[in-house]
């Protein structure tokens, strides 16, 4: 029975970039290599593993075998492992950070944002902070684009190539109004009631949501960027829109705003989680806001009645 031979790493980047690229002459030109170097090295990384990679005849395509996607995961999990050793060194060898951007959800309770960060600044005198304070995906585009080094981002981060995430808190959404909206002066308020009325909703311009709603249940929206007007429109009786539980509870202790209890609609959980790319893992300063983070939101437990947002 044929056992296998060793193929190197560099084999391994050849064909990842040939998948990636779709091409031979792609994969070169990402490489910056000469063509033939790269059919070389999969013609090398074929003989070492005793198996065709890419069907290659009648398609000036490289098409993957059976064989070849079977490979795929394996090659992919040993090309992102060493861009991880790497950047993890690299790291090491620079040392603390001089600055670190930090994006964050606008749902994040400020209190537990300033708590943080003024340990942060105690702990770390000589490092510079940038907060960015944005919406839905925009977080997560952040870490992508490089404008961030971490962020702690709601649900949209999960599943999105690149970003490496750690679960850090939940908080409870519910539906509000002001106490002469209509929804409000209803004794119960019939399935579907929602829909005949304006739904102020947060939104961005961030790739990653284009497209997506999120607890959207009306036809009829206004859509918002800033959690802030959002919440004053609110309080103005202008529509009806869901709201992170701890921002109003003083609104509602007052009658400012009053909860919906929408049969079809209670609310759900906004789930958030640390965020980094993933051939860029944090420094020491960045490493540490991230794991506050985590500890903190360790201690939010889900509310009953609700699901996820």
């Amino acid at each position: 029975m044929a056992n296998p031979g060793f193929p190197t790493f560099d084999q391994i980047k050849i064909f990842l970039a040939v998948v990636d690229t779709g091409s031979f002459a792609g994969a070169g030109r990402r490489l910056n290599r000469a063509v033939s170097v790269i059919s070389y090295g999969i013609a090398n990384l074929e003989a070492q593993l005793g198996v065709r990679l890419f069907d290659r005849e009648g398609t000036k395509k490289p098409v993957l075998t059976v064989e070849g996607r079977a490979v795929l995961a394996e090659a992919r999990a040993i090309g992102e492992g060493v861009d991880g050793l790497r950047a993890k060194v690299k790291g090491l060898l620079e040392g603390l950070e001089a600055e670190v951007n930090l994006a964050v959800d606008v749902m994040l309770p400020a209190p537990r944002l300033g708590t943080i960060l003024r340990t942060f600044r105690t702990e770390f005198p000589t490092v510079s902070l940038r907060l960015h304070v944005e919406a839905l995906g925009s977080v997560t585009a952040m870490v992508l684009d490089q404008t961030a080094a971490i962020g702690i981002s709601g649900p949209v981060a999960a599943g999105i190539e690149g970003v490496e995430c750690i679960g850090a808190g939940a908080l409870p959404m519910v539906p509000v109004a002001s106490p002469d909206h209509p929804l409000a002066r209803m004794e119960r308020i019939p399935p579907g009631a929602g829909r005949d009325h304006i739904q102020l909703v947060l939104t961005d311009r961030s790739r990653f949501t284009e497209g997506r709603d999120f607890s959207v249940m009306s036809p009829r929206t206004w859509r918002l960027a800033d959690l802030g007007a959002k919440h004053s429109l609110l309080r103005e009786g202008i529509g009806w829109g869901n709201m992170p539980l701890s921002l109003i509870e003083a609104d509602l202790a007052t009658g400012a705003l009053v909860r919906l209890h929408m049969p079809d609609h209670p609310g759900g959980m906004y789930r958030f989680a640390g965020v980094w790319r993933r051939d860029l893992p944090p420094g020491p300063a960045a490493s540490w806001l991230l794991q506050q983070f985590v500890e903190a939101g360790a201690a939010d437990r889900d509310m009953p009645g609700l699901g996820e947002i």
